[in-house]
């Protein structure tokens, strides 16, 4: 249960979306429920979820945080993490062991001083704003070889992306089209907000043989009282916490008390959740599907079971179902 290859499974290259369902919430949705699987639409969600429910979004604004340059004849590629205190940058740097403290690297319209180096993450001193020589850091398996679309611009964010931060988008809020929310909140579901800046780290794969041995990097979230009370209230009486993206589910299980409450939070967290993990604040979960052998196969597997999960894949992939980042959803039940 806890080796890398029980998180494994066939993934042909050509079932990666390159680009979202058009509208978005034509996407189609896998219904994973304990007693066994349905085919729907994401524009079934107010016929699938009760009135009552209350679906959590993480609304994250996704920034500009891809950067190509050069640090004298060598190439490198910096993805932005996140601002630090002091007006710096952590950010992840690929031909990192070529950049020593001191290294000044070319980007065009900025450069940027590297203060420090571990691993492949660096610390780096802009000499302006970083972001207005960025573009979007899209994951490495959607293909643009002359970089990110104007398409692409508007497809990799929510409709209700509020706080500039993230460096990828909360994936399962991109199905959200206004047109959808309205009629969810016709049939009575309700949404709450919460933050959480998805960093560089998302990206990077796990590369131990034992799934407890990964950790994640620190992420910053926020869970406002505002969400809270909503939570506390649709728990009171009798509706059920949808957390809408891995986002969403982990900043919900960081706020959650032993008791099961759910309290305002602000900070950074690096929760990481594998099997066994006691799940105090969601009921069920909305999000996209994983690639193989990444901590976000191992989150749905401990929260919807793990057998349960690769069949549901396996159904997905015999029917045709588009996977990772623009591709369709799963509404899980917690096991």
């Amino acid at each position: 249960m806890f080796a890398l290859a029980d998180y494994d499974y066939a993934l042909p290259p050509e079932r990666i979306a390159q680009e979202p369902a058009r509208p978005r919430d034509a996407a189609r949705l896998l219904v994973v429920r304990r007693d066994g699987l349905e085919d729907r639409i994401v524009a079934d969600l107010p016929a699938v979820l009760r009135p009552g429910d209350l679906m959590v979004v993480n609304d994250t604004r996704v920034i500009p945080a891809q950067l190509e340059g050069t640090a004298g004849s060598a190439r490198v590629g910096v993805t932005l993490d996140h601002p630090l205190p002091d007006g710096t940058w952590a950010a992840l740097a690929r031909n990192a062991r070529r950049l020593k403290p001191g290294t000044v690297i070319e980007f065009g319209a900025t450069t940027a001083e590297v203060l420090a180096r571990e691993g492949g993450t660096v610390r780096l001193r802009f000499a302006g704003d970083p972001t207005s020589a960025a573009t979007l850091a899209l994951p490495p398996y959607i293909d643009r070889a002359q970089g990110p679309t104007e398409a692409d611009a508007e497809d990799y964010q929510t409709t209700f992306a509020r706080h500039p931060g993230a460096v990828a988008a909360p994936t399962a809020g991109l199905h959200l089209t206004p047109r959808l929310i309205e009629a969810l909140a016709a049939r009575g579901i309700r949404l709450a907000h919460v933050t959480l800046h998805v960093g560089a780290g998302t990206f990077l794969p796990i590369r131990v043989e034992d799934v407890r041995a990964h950790r994640l990097h620190a992420e910053r979230a926020t869970l406002s009282a505002e969400t809270a009370q909503a939570i506390a209230a649709t728990r009171e009486a009798g509706g059920r916490i949808v957390a809408v993206g891995t986002t969403s589910l982990r900043t919900l299980e960081t706020a959650a008390r032993a008791t099961g409450s759910v309290q305002p939070w602000s900070g950074e967290t690096d929760l990481y959740i594998t099997p066994g993990f006691d799940f105090r604040a969601a009921d069920l979960l909305l999000t996209n599907f994983h690639l193989p052998r990444t901590s976000l196969m191992v989150l749905v597997a401990a929260f919807a079971g793990r057998e349960r999960i690769l069949a549901a894949y396996a159904h997905a992939l015999a029917a045709g179902y588009r996977f990772a980042s623009y591709g369709d959803a799963t509404l899980l039940e917690r096991i």
